[in-house]
């Protein structure tokens, strides 16, 4: 399965996600941001690649939408509802993030 993680700029909360869940269950995992600025910018490359989407705020939902419309249509996105209160690999952004994505997928403790 491929996971994509979503956040503004892919510094801190989807890159995190990446690194965290990258070699479960052989998941295949990306990430990429929805800002100009972002580190690696979202593409409707990895829209068309990710079986699964996870973004971080309702924010990235919209944006997701208004860029990408119809590639989106037979995609399941999923907000996490993850606040920009995080620094990369933050241990609390690593629980909530096992916990929030456990909900969809099989995550190992």
């Amino acid at each position: 399965m491929k996971l994509l993680f979503v956040c503004s700029r892919n510094k801190w909360r989807s890159l995190t996600a990446e690194k965290v869940f990258h070699g479960f269950q052989n998941y295949d995992v990306r990430s990429a941001g929805t800002e100009e600025n972002a580190r690696i910018k979202v593409t409707s490359g990895h829209i068309g690649w990710a079986d699964l989407i996870f973004v971080m705020e309702k924010k990235h939902v919209r944006r997701l939408k208004d860029k990408f419309g119809t590639t989106l249509l037979n995609k399941k996105v999923i907000c996490l509802g993850i606040p920009d209160d995080y620094q990369y690999m933050d241990e609390e952004l690593v629980q909530i993030l096992k916990s929030r994505v456990s909900e969809h997928i099989d995550v190992p403790d």
